[in-house]
């Protein structure tokens, strides 16, 4: 069933992430269209999150509410503890900059910049203190692309540019990762490279990971599972790999 969410976890910490009551309506002409409908959980750190659900089911909608991309019509969202739902788009900013990085189905690299060229963007925009370009060789050795630094998108494979977006989202360090279909462009095999490379990266880093998704393929890597069905949440249980370290 679904959780209240919120709130301390039983060793006392923060959660990384939290929605609470969250509702978000469109007005459609003298129509207002439910996308959300009171949605409540917590999310602990460490946690690899799938968010099930078919189209239309209000999963993206809540992934934007979530990163700051769009704003809840009621409720709150909490990352580290920090309400950032009323927040203006400069205090946003910084604070998705730290604290989410977020990977799309549609890659979303800059065509004309380079794989390290890439993954440094966020440095730039944060206050990184050590070298961009080292810290994004680093992150593309870890991710698999260590002879591919210099490659533009339109050099590299689906899976290998899904990389490239994965690292970027690491780029600040931040706790919670978030992903709408990351392998929803990809084949099957390069799909299973993508997820077992998100897996690696929890244990290697202590990453939490949120991914929205309707492949089974994909929430077989859960250790939770979410179900959203007309913008509500129905569902809320341990996923296949629970209690993996």
């Amino acid at each position: 069933m679904p959780t209240d969410g919120g709130g301390p976890s039983a060793d006392g910490q923060t959660p990384v992430l939290e929605a609470r009551h969250l509702g978000r309506t469109l007005r459609l002409g003298a129509t207002e269209l439910e996308i959300l409908r009171d949605i409540s959980f917590g999310v602990q750190r460490g946690e690899f999150v799938t968010l099930m659900g078919p189209s239309g089911s209000g999963k993206s909608t809540l992934l934007g509410c979530i990163t700051g991309l769009d704003t809840p019509t009621s409720g709150q969202v909490l990352l580290n503890g920090v309400d950032v739902s009323r927040m203006h788009e400069s205090q946003l900013a910084g604070i998705r900059n730290r604290s989410v990085g977020m990977v799309f189905q549609a890659f979303n690299l800059i065509p004309t910049l380079t794989a390290r060229e890439n993954v440094e963007v966020p440095l730039y925009a944060g206050s990184w203190r050590g070298s961009p370009s080292r810290r994004a060789e680093d992150l593309l050795g870890l991710v698999g692309l260590a002879s591919r630094l210099e490659h533009r998108p339109n050099q590299l494979s689906g899976g290998e540019q899904q990389r490239v977006a994965i690292a970027r989202a690491l780029a600040t360090e931040p706790p919670l990762l978030v992903a709408d279909e990351p392998t929803g462009n990809l084949a099957a095999t390069q799909g299973k490279e993508v997820m077992d490379l998100l897996w690696s990266l929890r244990e290697h880093l202590g990453t939490t990971f949120v991914i929205a998704t309707h492949d089974a393929a994909v929430s077989r890597y859960a250790t939770r599972t979410l179900q959203l069905a007309d913008g509500m949440l129905v569902g809320d249980a341990p996923g296949p790999r629970a209690g993996a370290r």
